[in-house]
């Protein structure tokens, strides 16, 4: 983070926390529905309300609904209500009213029905290619959300740091384009309330975990977005922050337990330690400090050892999968969460969503601390599970490294082909999503110097590999930031997504030559990786990279891929002697880009700079 922004986010602890002032006078339980069916029997209710803690209280509840107890909590605020579900219960609304010195006040908690097959929803896999996207970037379908009553920061476009006024219903119409390009996954940050003075445009500073910011849209503009990307055949990945809160939240000045935020409610900040989790000689402060201090002075530290508090984050993850029909959850700062929380968190899921994938970021380029969280064992009769994916950093940070430095033994190509011979560390390597980029790193084509070729084969590795694909916005224009961590540079707007714009990349009006080539190499390249069984089934063979020149083979069940990077100076020749255990007598193969037909016999000569897909033709062919 630079400089002006750190500053900028410390004058906002100067301001007054009188923002959720109009949300704390209504009485609310969370989670605010539930359903039927579920594994778990038992649902906790945390209803928050003034005074709320000492009104007497009566239950009505739908046929099958059990009152197991009711909790006082330290906060007069705060006060917990435990049910349990039997097999066979009613819908219906379960209702509670609170006698006091307010009056009678009624919160309704309707009891619904789950939609068929949903505990049997498919996560995402080594099949998809996601789209990471910001929503207040990417375009702003409804200008008349750009100022919202009661919402601290509105839209100021042109100003990098504040809000730019993308939405939900720019994502709406968005969705041919994301279609046309082959993504079949789509990535938001965080769209849930940040209800921040500053800088809560990108949406890890939450001040509603059940509230899609209204600047957004609403939760049911939520909820249509997701039905209308599924019918496109794109799911939905929704970014989700257990570790922390935005010092707005109601819960900063009235936390509900005096253990509910880490520290005594205190700023202690975190040292990153991340290596405290895996490291046999760490001391017990250091993980203390990595996974219980707080991220930032603007974001209260969660302490998941609290129970009521873990199963408030267990049932508000399940919650938005139910609710809005989700494919995955990116979980974001996830080694900074407790570990025995974060155990417990993912089993809970899991047992109820058994497909579904979660994918963690474990910002570390240290493929064995990467490894530590995707722990085997999905034994639910006892196993603790690890966590599905997780974002490979080490592999990405890789292929970045790889392409701009000179070539060598462990350099250049080697980097890569030594960064996959890790994946022996990994419970299941193919699960990990590996990306170009992402909201938090420099673009990649400025990384590149901005070189189009380089971009091409970053993303045909990125496509290619053993892994789950992801690309960032508008890295299929060209877009560019500075070379070094800028996040205002690296988060500007996506071009044709606000009225004016002089350029779109949606309609291509205004784009340049190279840029227009490029979106069409990368739209052919991920569709007919879409449709490639090599990819997302086939086993994966490398060859030690030479020169720069780095081939391997994807091979499944009636397809064979071979992939060719040549980074070196000269035109690589190819000499098919060295490679016939990934040929398996294949004697010619088809360029999956331009169609031309390629004789492997012929000692086909290969440019510098270049990637080359081929889709190798039978030996008998």
């Amino acid at each position: 983070m630079n400089v002006a922004l750190r500053v900028l986010l410390l004058v906002t602890l100067l301001l007054p926390g009188w923002a959720m002032a109009a949300q704390n006078d209504a009485v609310r339980a969370f989670p605010p529905s539930w359903w039927v069916g579920m594994k778990n029997p038992d649902l906790q209710l945390l209803v928050s309300g003034p005074g709320i803690g000492a009104d007497a209280l009566t239950v009505e509840l739908p046929e099958g609904v059990v009152r197991i107890g009711d909790r006082a909590l330290a906060s007069p605020s705060h006060r917990v209500i435990d049910l349990r579900i039997e097999p066979g219960a009613k819908t219906g609304d379960i209702v509670l009213r609170f006698s006091g010195s307010a009056g009678e006040r009624r919160v309704l908690v309707p009891l619904a029905t789950r939609r068929a097959g949903s505990a049997e929803r498919e996560g995402f896999g080594p099949k998809d290619a996601i789209l990471n996207l910001m929503p207040d970037r990417f375009a702003n379908g409804d200008p008349s959300n750009d100022r919202v009553p009661g919402m601290l920061e509105a839209a100021e476009l042109g100003n990098g740091a504040a809000r730019q006024g993308g939405d939900i219903a720019g994502l709406v119409s968005s969705l041919d384009y994301m279609a046309s390009m082959g993504f079949t996954m789509v990535w938001p940050t965080p769209v849930v309330e940040n209800n921040q003075p500053a800088y809560s445009y990108h949406g890890y500073a939450i001040t509603d975990l059940y509230r899609v910011d209204p600047r957004f849209g609403s939760n049911e503009d939520y909820r249509d977005f997701v039905a209308k990307a599924r019918a496109k055949g794109i799911g939905v990945i929704q970014d989700i922050v257990p570790n922390h809160i935005g010092h707005h939240h109601p819960w900063a000045n009235d936390p509900p337990t005096p253990t509910w935020i880490s520290n005594g409610n205190q700023f202690i900040e975190t040292q990153h330690g991340r290596t405290a989790v895996t490291d046999p000689y760490a001391p017990k402060v250091d993980l203390e400090n990595f996974q219980h201090g707080w991220f930032h002075t603007t974001m209260p530290d969660l302490d998941q050892r609290d129970p009521v508090l873990a199963r408030y984050l267990d049932q508000n993850a399940i919650w938005w999968i139910e609710y809005a029909d989700l494919s995955g959850l990116r979980v974001d700062t996830y080694g900074y969460s407790d570990t025995a929380f974060l155990q417990d968190w993912i089993g809970a899921i899991l047992r109820e969503y058994p497909r579904f994938t979660i994918v963690g970021e474990e910002w570390s380029n240290n493929p064995a601390v990467v490894a530590h969280w995707q722990l085997p064992g999905m034994d639910w009769a006892g196993e603790v599970p690890g966590t599905p994916s997780l974002m490979d950093f080490p592999l990405s940070e890789g292929i970045r490294k790889a392409l701009t430095e000179p070539e060598g033994f462990t350099t250049g190509m080697g980097r890569v082909h030594e960064m996959l011979g890790n994946d022996r560390l990994y419970a299941d390597p193919s699960r990990l999503v590996v990306f170009e980029g992402n909201h938090d790193k420099p673009r990649i084509f400025s990384v590149l110097r901005e070189d189009p070729a380089a971009l091409r084969v970053a993303l045909g590795l990125v496509a290619t590999l053993p892994r789950v694909a992801q690309f960032y916005y508008g890295t299929e224009v060209l877009m560019t930031s500075t070379v070094e961590r800028d996040d205002i540079a690296a988060r500007r707007n996506f071009p044709g997504g606000w009225p004016g714009d002089a350029a779109s990349a949606f309609t291509g009006r205004g784009l340049t030559a190279e840029q227009r080539a490029t979106q069409d190499w990368m739209r052919r390249l991920l569709r007919w990786r879409a449709g490639s069984k090599a990819i997302s089934e086939g086993d994966f063979l490398h060859y030690q990279p030479r020169q720069g020149a780095y081939v391997y083979f994807r091979r499944a069940a009636g397809e064979a891929v071979m992939v060719v990077v040549n980074r070196g100076s000269a035109p690589f020749v190819f000499e098919r002697e060295r490679f016939e255990e990934g040929l398996v007598g294949a004697r010619a193969g088809t360029d999956v880009m331009d169609g031309r037909r390629i004789n492997l016999d012929a000692k086909p000569s290969f440019v510098p700079g270049s990637i080359t897909i081929l889709r190798l033709s039978p030996a008998a062919d």
